[in-house]
């Protein structure tokens, strides 16, 4: 299996650590460093600065990802092509890879951790989770054909239950009691702060809403994952190196779904018909999102996504209050409680295991 060759392939002698606070240890030369606090060098301080730089960005753009998606949609119909508007995300994420690489090489001179030039064996595993990520992120444009945004906030939660599963599988890395606890706390506390008191029901979703759901929790999940190991496998790799492979396989790839799905629209209408500027500020938030993504899962790990994409959902809702009118329930109150309570048990048990 192709995940195994990435998990046992070591011929730079580098090591996938199960435990992800060894691989925080590391330089980007790969010399060991001391994490266990603050009070360390600089380049323990610069990458905890980092860490939490890239977390709270991922946050901030997933708390407006929905609210944009919805807000592109003209009479409740895309009027432009979503095949079209996931190409330009792919090639706006490389494009600002490249950019950030030529001033890394203007700086510091090509390295054999920056350059571009790569092995077969490196640039093989890519197209994997590029693929994945293609379809997850086209079932996200079309699940809002049977749920609304803070229905959609609730059934993402299901990337938190996927993402622990396939950590366990994927990785090895052992989950303490305390984390999982924390995992089932975290999806009771979101789902509780969406409630709606005036329905008896959580939500109102039909069949085919539940299935592109957990297709795309399982797509996620698995592609996360599976992106994790891959940038971790070499720990010194330039992250924005790891990053253009990636996007372009997955430009390839939407190129494809353009021709298959769209070829005639855009060929009779335009690439660009039916963009406006949410369309623009929209798919500006998903390449910024993808480019937080891969910076958390370099410097952080996968878990530290699904919180942060948690915890956007709440950030989502007290927004929605100025914005929007929303009204605070106790449910929401409630459910920000159990979420915080979460967050705190998966840090506990981090340290436990």
């Amino acid at each position: 299996m192709e995940y195994r060759r990435i998990k046992d392939q070591d011929k730079d002698g580098v090591i996938v650590d199960d435990d992800v606070e060894n691989l925080r240890g590391r330089s980007h030369s790969g010399s060991p460093g001391n994490v266990a606090g603050f009070g360390g060098n600089s380049g323990d301080l610069s990458k905890w600065k980092r860490k939490s730089i890239v977390t709270l960005a991922l946050t901030v753009l997933t708390s407006s990802q929905a609210i944009l998606i919805v807000w592109s949609k003209r009479e409740g119909k895309y009027e432009y092509s979503v095949t079209t508007a996931n190409f330009l995300v792919e090639a706006l994420k490389c494009a600002l890879s490249l950019a950030a690489l030529v001033r890394i090489w203007g700086s510091e001179g090509v390295t054999e951790d920056n350059r571009l030039s790569t092995t077969f064996d490196e640039v093989s595993v890519y197209p994997i989770p590029a693929a994945l990520y293609l379809i997850k992120n086209l079932l996200q444009y079309y699940i809002f054909a049977y749920v609304d945004a803070p229905g959609y906030q609730i059934l993402k939660n299901l990337n938190i239950i996927s993402t622990g599963v396939l950590y366990r599988i994927m990785l090895k890395r052992k989950l303490s009691e305390i984390q999982w606890a924390a995992f089932i706390l975290l999806c009771a506390g979101c789902t509780t702060a969406q409630l709606n008191s005036k329905s008896d029901q959580v939500m109102q979703t039909p069949f085919q809403g539940w299935l592109m759901a957990v297709i795309m929790a399982l797509l996620s999940g698995f592609a996360g994952v599976y992106t994790e190991a891959i940038v971790k496998k070499r720990p010194s790799r330039n992250i924005n190196v790891q990053n253009v492979w990636l996007y372009v396989f997955g430009m390839v790839f939407n190129a494809v779904a353009i021709l298959v799905q769209d070829f005639d629209a855009v060929v009779n209408k335009g690439f660009f018909h039916g963009y406006s500027l949410i369309t623009v500020l929209m798919i500006l938030n998903h390449a910024l999102s993808g480019i937080a993504v891969s910076m958390v899962m370099k410097y952080a790990d996968n878990i530290v996504k699904v919180y942060s994409t948690s915890v956007a959902m709440l950030l989502t809702a007290v927004v929605s209050v100025f914005l929007f009118g929303f009204h605070l329930s106790l449910a929401f109150f409630l459910g920000s409680t159990v979420v915080s309570v979460s967050v705190y048990l998966h840090s506990i048990g981090k340290l436990q295991r």
